[in-house]
């Protein structure tokens, strides 16, 4: 293997501590559940973002009607990783006047 300008760079301490965690199946599965439920979450904010956006409200009015600081909503639809409470999603839902649905999850997933 060579390292350098152009070549395959070396693995960092953090990179190899990572691969041998995932060599763990216990851990492997924990990591694949932690993904989905981010990738959820994601999906549900970014859904109540379109929803506000077809309705033509911004930010701050949706914070208004949904009794939330501008700010927290606004970070919220512009973090990449928002990891809001239910009752924050609750309370934008109730806002957009839209309900959210808990259906079965396909396969079996966790």
């Amino acid at each position: 293997m060579c390292y350098g300008f152009g070549m395959t760079q070396r693995p960092t301490g953090a990179e190899k501590y990572f691969a041998d965690r995932m060599s763990d199946p216990v851990y492997r599965a924990e990591h694949a559940a932690a993904t989905e439920r981010i990738r959820s979450t994601d999906a549900i904010v970014r859904a109540l973002d379109e929803k506000r956006e077809a309705s033509g409200l911004s930010k701050a009015e949706l914070a208004r009607r949904a009794d939330l600081l501008p700010e927290a909503v606004r970070r919220l639809f512009s973090a990449d990783n928002a990891n809001p409470t239910l009752g924050t999603i609750m309370a934008l839902a109730g806002a957009l006047k839209v309900e959210l649905v808990l259906k079965p999850l396909a396969g079996g997933k966790r």
